[in-house]
């Protein structure tokens, strides 16, 4: 029987009744893509996936899509990213983005039409460390004063992945301009209202904004600045501690997320597969 249970008392929901691992009926399927869109977060305990398997179950959900780091791709399956510390036995990475504290962030927002969907499984995780939290942009959007949402109204905010690569101390220049090349800087609105539940939703990257077009360089840092500080408010934010065989699903169209720092001597290893879900169902900036 397919539950839905609140993660923490957060707005997460814990998924039972599901294996990714088996396909599963497309009333099912249906009704896991209205959880996701109406709460953002999904969490599976006690998956077991092959590489194959955690692809087919993103497909689920939408379009399995590459991303720019393709230096941290599975080498089996190019859809699916390594995040991890660890090495192989020559000494290279494995993955990327494994270490330290991750800021504040949403992925691809840096691209026109970003593919908004993330599925992260859990293979190796450190004790009671590098916890990921998720901040929910609708529910901060709509704490926000009347004077505030006028401000914002019709309001488009500069995305470069450049600012992205400038935090990354470990790209060798090459590789950071053929990445800068390959992802010029794109403009979306500050505020999308969510297709299926008319919900409006602040749409934000602290880790990729360069600025808000129609505003002055210093005005429209300190407007993103403020509305990442309101966002990022705990009342807003679900954390997740996680455990080996987690599934977590979440979308990126309306959701912050981070991740905590932990003991580089413990293994941490994730895979995940960015997928690009129906405009009709998800916030997906850019479709048009």
């Amino acid at each position: 029987m397919l539950t839905f249970t609140p993660a923490n008392n957060g707005f997460a929901k814990i998924v039972e009744g599901v294996a990714l691992h088996e396909r599963p009926d497309e009333e099912t399927r249906e009704a896991l893509d209205a959880a996701l869109a109406e709460h953002g977060v999904l969490v599976f305990r006690r998956q077991a996936l092959s590489e194959v398997e955690l692809v087919e179950a993103a497909s689920w959900f939408g379009a399995p899509e590459t991303i720019v780091r393709q230096d941290w791709a599975s080498k089996y399956r190019p859809e699916i990213t390594y995040i991890s510390n660890m090495r192989s036995p020559d000494g290279a990475p494995i993955g990327g983005i494994g270490q330290g504290e991750l800021a504040w962030h949403t992925d691809q927002s840096y691209m026109a039409n970003p593919a908004t969907g993330s599925l992260l499984y859990c293979v190796e995780a450190p004790t009671d460390q590098a916890a990921t939290s998720w901040a929910n942009l609708e529910a901060a959007y709509e704490a926000l004063d009347d004077a505030m949402k006028a401000e914002l109204d019709g309001r488009h905010a500069i995305f470069s992945y450049a600012v992205r690569v400038a935090g990354y101390g470990n790209i060798d220049k090459l590789a950071a301009e053929d990445i800068r090349r390959r992802t010029p800087d794109v403009v979306h609105p500050l505020v999308h209202a969510h297709p299926m539940t008319g919900r409006k939703a602040l749409y934000l990257d602290p880790g990729t904004m360069a600025g808000i077009k129609g505003m002055g360089a210093g005005e429209g840092r300190a407007l993103l600045d403020q509305l990442v500080a309101h966002a990022t408010k705990p009342c807003f934010v679900y954390r997740h501690d996680w455990q080996v065989g987690d599934a977590v699903l979440w979308d990126n169209g309306f959701l912050l997320h981070r991740r905590d720092d932990f003991d580089p001597a413990q293994n941490r290893w994730l895979k995940r597969v960015t997928f690009r879900p129906s405009p009709d169902r998800h916030i997906v900036p850019g479709h048009a």
